[in-house]
């Protein structure tokens, strides 16, 4: 993944979103790219050609909030898209970057005793800690019956691209995948060439052709909560709306929590699914306590 120029990268892909129709311009004509062309963005945003091809290419680094501004606008960005834009033109200190960051395996991140105790105590609900990189941290014996995917040191994007029975499992495959490429660039932010980064989207991008296809999007959003639907190999059609919860004090941690909605049949099938899961509780708990 070359992240020698991400602001450049960001615009030219998103500029390619943009349908002409959309910003009042007649889509007459043979075109040989999607979307618009960049004199069409400088026109748009109010700023010479010259300049936005200067940004795109990286010569220009460090355009005004105004310009990022206009340019959003142009290329109908929303908040979580606009801020991503605008750390891309941060400055990034050598102090912040070291040279020497080993690739290879996700880098161990203990989870305080406090969440994984609160996580085990919850019998009815399905919850795990996840990185900012989607490796799972700590989980419940709930979510383990979920899936088999839901534990320590399983990378859940990795899982869902390329595991056939997470394919399998979730009704919502499509959608998960494309808000989950998304997620993972918001979460990431200007960080592109951080080594773990590096390694799962050369991965994925080698072995998923969907995963290319979205990553190359450069679509942004923050996954606040969702509803996942599943086909569960023991209970059936579920349905269990989440939520996420940055844990203060951590490296970037999230809680992910499910649950269903109350009287409802996935209500129904999650308290199933817990008690043909009790008996593992107490060896969840004991696992738990070994990652201390």
């Amino acid at each position: 993944m070359d992240s020698s120029n991400p602001l450049g990268e960001f615009l030219r892909a998103r500029r390619e979103q943009v349908r002409p129709e959309d910003v009042g311009i007649s889509g007459g004509g043979l075109r040989r790219v999607p979307g618009l062309r960049r004199e069409e963005v400088a026109m748009l945003a109010g700023i010479s050609s010259d300049y936005y091809l200067r940004l795109e290419q990286g010569r220009d680094r460090n355009p005004s909030v105004q310009v990022l501004d206009a340019l959003a606008k142009v290329l109908r960005l929303d908040a979580d898209a606009t801020a991503y834009m605008i750390n891309l033109t941060q400055e990034r200190s050598a102090q912040a970057r070291p040279m020497s960051r080993r690739r290879g395996a996700p880098r161990r991140e203990p989870v305080s005793s406090s969440i994984r105790q609160l996580i085990d105590g919850w019998t009815s609900n399905p919850a795990y800690v996840q990185n900012k990189f989607t490796d799972v941290l700590a989980v419940n014996a709930l979510a383990t019956a979920l899936s088999p995917n839901y534990a320590v040191g399983v990378n859940l994007l990795r899982a869902v691209f390329l595991d056939p029975s997470e394919q399998a499992l979730r009704r919502d495959w499509d959608e998960l995948t494309e808000e989950g490429v998304a997620t993972l660039r918001a979460h990431v932010g200007p960080d592109v060439d951080d080594p773990r980064l590096v390694d799962l989207v050369g991965e994925l991008s080698v072995r998923s052709d969907r995963f290319r296809h979205l990553w190359g999007r450069h679509d942004v959003a923050l996954r606040r909560g969702r509803v996942s639907r599943l086909t569960h190999p023991q209970v059936g059609d579920i349905d269990l709306p989440s939520n996420k919860f940055a844990i203060g004090g951590s490296n970037d941690q999230i809680l992910v929590v499910f649950h269903a909605e109350p009287g409802s049949r996935s209500a129904e099938l999650l308290g199933l699914l817990g008690s043909l899961t009790a008996p593992d509780q107490e060896t969840a708990r004991e696992n738990s306590d070994h990652q201390q």
